[in-house]
């Protein structure tokens, strides 16, 4: 089947809109008509040269989606054509160490590396293979991943909405819920005030916290925290001076949205004695970061992510009913929505930080 897509074919340069030929799904595989693709810092990063699943281009970017069921391979079982479905991240496998254990964001299944660095060959381009960003590959008109990524939703739900449980929402809310898992009337710090912290602060809101503390450098983001929940805003300078000012002693959990060792580093030394410091956005790597020991010495904790530990089968259908019930804001964290023939102004935007995410629509 031929399609179009918003292919890399050089770092730094703009993606170009291509006619691609994309296989029928396999054994066990989903196609899937992409409904809706919110633009992510991840999908910069892998433009830049500077994402660790990007090897050489070409590639297809996108990653954060939603759409209709087209067709289905043998054996699949759980979708069939016409289901209207999130693509998550990840799809586990459900029978390695890792998944018995319940930890499924770190399976070591025999499929889930292959699929995080392009998955199964399934695009054509010029007659070569082109690799799909994290397996998806959502910046098209179609992807064909592996049944497990895809989870079913109501076909009322907004697939612009829904598209963004499945990258930023359940980063940030995951953080807070499954990886911190702060307990009501805590008191939270998020640094980075993007499409994943605003989520980081959504996430606060629904655990209880009484103190949420919204700093970045850029003022408009800091209304925005404000609009989401945060009860205070500070323009990011001194963060363990200014947070013991309003939470005297350091709060209790400290979030870090930005991705940046020497931001990390400030929130950790903004936690008070005991308290826990989530590292959310992922750091540029073979970066170290310099901690006053003397600070972990004093009970607190340094833990890492990597997509809010989600089970995509038990976190994104939660975060939908969530959204029914009115308690996440997805629709204020849309910026703008925008046609794939635009995807290099909806890039320009996520990287000049004048929008919380954009998406493109098809």
């Amino acid at each position: 089947m031929l399609m179009r897509a918003a292919v890399l074919t050089a770092f730094h340069a703009p993606l170009e809109i291509r006619e691609v030929e994309i296989a029928d799904p396999a054994t066990g595989e989903v196609r899937v008509q992409i409904k809706a693709s919110g633009v992510c810092g991840s999908d910069l990063k892998a433009i830049d040269g500077k994402s660790p699943v990007v090897s050489t281009p070409p590639f297809i970017l996108g990653h954060e989606s939603a759409g209709v069921v087209e067709s289905v391979g043998t054996g699949v079982t759980s979708v069939k054509p016409g289901d209207h479905v999130i693509i998550a991240m990840n799809g586990p496998c459900g029978r390695c160490r890792s998944c018995g254990a319940g930890r499924f964001h770190l399976c070591t299944g025999p499929s889930r590396l292959p699929t995080i660095m392009g998955g199964a060959p399934r695009v054509t381009l010029d007659g070569a293979e082109t690799r799909r960003f994290i397996g998806i590959g959502s910046f098209a008109e179609y992807a064909v991943v592996p049944e497990p990524m895809c989870v079913r939703i109501g076909k009322s739900a907004p697939f612009d909405a829904m598209c963004l449980l499945a990258c930023g929402v359940v980063t940030g809310v995951g953080a807070v819920l499954n990886v911190a898992q702060v307990p009501p009337g805590a008191t939270v710090l998020v640094v980075g005030c993007g499409g994943v912290g605003l989520n980081v602060i959504q996430g606060a809101v629904l655990a209880g916290a009484t103190t949420i503390v919204a700093a970045d450098v850029a003022e408009r983001k800091l209304k925005l925290a404000e609009q989401f929940g945060a009860t205070h805003a500070v323009l990011a300078s001194d963060l363990p001076q200014q947070v013991n000012e309003l939470v005297r002693g350091g709060v209790d959990y400290a979030f870090d949205a930005t991705g940046v060792p020497g931001v990390l580093a400030q929130a950790f030394a903004a936690t008070q004695p005991g308290g826990t410091t989530v590292m959310v956005g992922s750091p540029p790597k073979g970066h170290p970061m310099e901690l006053d020991t003397g600070l972990l010495f004093a009970s607190r904790r340094l833990m890492g992510t990597q997509g809010g530990d989600a089970a995509p089968h038990r976190d994104l259908p939660m975060l939908a009913a969530q959204y029914a019930r009115g308690h996440l804001d997805l629709n204020a964290l849309i910026t703008e929505r925008l046609p794939l023939d635009q995807v290099n102004d909806a890039v320009a935007h996520v990287r000049q930080g004048t929008v919380a995410r954009t998406v493109i629509t098809f």
